[in-house]
């Protein structure tokens, strides 16, 4: 988790540093009292799954012998990089408290199997805790501060930690596959639908 603190430690100095550069309003007129038109929930909520639905999609298409190749010998392997998205789900959230559940060993996780099958449970798991975790939260604890990481720090912002972290992994994934002539499901899915399309319209 040292990474996941260090990209933590720098996001929350960002935040603190816009906080302490945002002009003060010079009276009640200048405050915007419009509502929020962004719902962080569940627009959190939509990316992780749209992103969990890809992993386990091309953690289903790259081939057996090929879910322990790695790109260098100090990189993960395709295996580890899948699994290392389920464990730092875990270890993210928990930085808000969310308790790991009961037989989850997230420093193992990662090198635990190459067996697909376990893969994609392991996926699968996480993302439910995941799901369950941040459909429990209120608005209220979206705000809820955070003291122990900053002044500025909140619930919310490991949310979006989280969101950042999985959109890395999930490049860092693709490349892979590209790397190993693997076309992305839904990049495929994509061409065909464009294909019949333009058939069609012939």
């Amino acid at each position: 988790m040292n990474r996941v603190s260090a990209v933590l430690a720098v996001v929350l100095l960002s935040l603190s540093m816009i906080s302490v550069a945002a002009p003060t309003p010079k009276d009640d007129d200048a405050v915007d009292h419009t509502a929020p038109s962004y719902d962080m929930k569940a627009q959190a909520l939509l990316d992780l799954q749209t992103m969990q639905k890809k992993f386990v999609d091309l953690a289903n298409a790259v081939p057996a012998d090929k879910l322990t190749w790695r790109p260098t010998a100090d990189s993960r392997s395709f295996a580890e990089v899948f699994l290392h998205v389920a464990a730092e789900r875990y270890g993210i959230l928990n930085l808000m408290g969310a308790e790991t559940p009961a037989g989850v060993d997230r420093k193992a996780l990662e090198k635990s199997t190459t067996d697909r099958a376990r893969i994609v449970e392991e996926l699968t798991k996480s993302w439910s805790f995941t799901e369950k975790t941040v459909n429990a939260m209120t608005n209220a604890e979206f705000a809820k501060l955070l003291p122990k990481l900053g002044p500025q720090a909140n619930a919310g912002d490991i949310v979006y930690i989280l969101v950042a972290d999985n959109h890395e992994h999930l490049g860092q994934s693709i490349a892979y596959a590209r790397e190993n002539g693997i076309t992305p499901p839904w990049t495929t899915a994509a061409q065909k639908a464009a294909a019949e399309k333009k058939s069609e319209q012939k």
